[in-house]
């Protein structure tokens, strides 16, 4: 399994972000090998996204879909002052509950 870890610094400029967002959001759960995501962001716009896939080759699927490269072009563009992405192997996972 690995862990793509996307960091980001929204910009002032947000119009459009929440739509687009909500439709990523239904079209990455059709998109092979997805697993999950988690999600959060503060009140000065600093956000963390960790989306969970079986394979690298189902994470480069997601990166050149269509949709979402649209939403990484607006992202450039006006929603985020920065981001950062990383992609991590997981090797182990356990919890308690």
């Amino acid at each position: 399994m690995y862990a793509v870890i996307f960091t980001s610094q929204h910009s002032k400029n947000t119009d459009g972000y929440a739509e687009m967002d909500l439709r990523l959001e239904e079209l990455v759960k059709t998109m092979p090998g997805f697993l999950g995501v988690n999600s959060c962001r503060n009140e000065q716009g600093f956000g963390i996204t960790i989306s969970y896939w079986k394979s690298l080759e189902d994470i480069k699927h997601w990166k050149t879909n269509p949709a979402h490269q649209q939403a990484q072009q607006l992202g450039k563009e006006k929603w985020y002052q920065h981001y950062k992405i990383k992609i991590c192997k997981i090797e182990r996972e356990y919890e308690f509950n």
